[in-house]
């Protein structure tokens, strides 16, 4: 293998690292605060809100348990890994994001960020043969990119009535007729096989790593991340203290909405 053929393999799987380790940070800071009144997230990961894992609780999961997560072994002292993770790490600069920024501002940056998903939402609307989502999502691109000051307003849901049409290739590989294949905990993430591939595809797709590789991306997402989990301070407490095993409600209301956005 020559040495450019070998630095751009380098950058590339450096890009994917990169990529999958800054997109988990957003996912867990949306799993564990769940979505805000104020904001619609486009949940890149697909990671449940707060009610789905109230409501997951007392709902059977879809698939038996020993299919669904042979690997509890090795996810549930992640899960608590993660727990710790965010109690001593993440939502503590997210508490001091809070206090330094107005909710206005963190809003914007989150649908700044969001509004560059668009290649990633585009290309799999289409490879699903959703041509009007398509069309639509490249609608909102044109509108908020313009009068929406570079995507920080949502004009285009605001004031034209055109909603966010997300799809990711995790959801791609499911319609072309890929199993999930089990529930993985990884370091500030929560995932499957098959999403887990997707979710590198979809980073790939990414404008940002276009303009800035490397740990600049990284960088950027880990704001997004902090970000997420600034807009999302109060919620997870109450699912805590209402759930009897936050594990398993968790599991299965990803299964569960991971299903429903694959329907849709």
């Amino acid at each position: 293998m020559t040495t450019s053929r070998r630095m751009g393999f380098s950058l590339i799987l450096s890009l994917s690292i990169a990529l999958a380790m800054g997109y988990g940070v957003r996912a867990w800071a949306i799993e564990i605060g769940a979505r805000s009144d104020n904001v619609d997230i486009a949940d890149y990961a697909a990671a449940p809100t707060a009610e789905e894992v109230l409501e997951a609780q007392a709902a059977p999961a879809p698939e038996a348990e020993a299919d669904l997560d042979p690997w509890e072994a090795w996810n549930e002292p992640m899960f608590r890994f993660n727990k710790k993770a965010d109690e001593y790490v993440l939502k503590p600069v997210a508490t001091y994001w809070d206090m330094a920024l107005p909710d206005s501002f963190q809003r914007g940056l989150h649908n700044a960020i969001d509004n560059l998903s668009v290649v990633r939402r585009v290309v799999n609307n289409v490879l699903q043969w959703k041509m009007e989502r398509a069309g639509r999502e490249l609608a909102r691109f044109t509108i908020n990119s313009t009068i929406g000051y570079v995507g920080f307003l949502d004009v285009a849901k605001d004031y034209f009535g055109l909603q966010q049409a997300d799809e990711d290739f995790g959801q791609t590989l499911a319609v072309w007729g890929a199993k999930s294949g089990p529930y993985l905990v990884l370091p500030l993430t929560i995932t499957t096989p098959r999403d887990g591939t997707g979710r590198i595809i979809d980073g790939l797709m990414n404008p940002i790593t276009w303009a800035w590789p490397g740990g600049a991306t990284a960088g950027v997402l880990v704001v997004d991340g902090i970000n997420e989990r600034s807009l999302n301070l109060d919620r997870f407490e109450r699912v805590e203290e209402s759930v009897v095993d936050l594990y398993s409600a968790v599991r299965n209301a990803y299964f569960q909405r991971r299903a429903a956005a694959i329907r849709e």
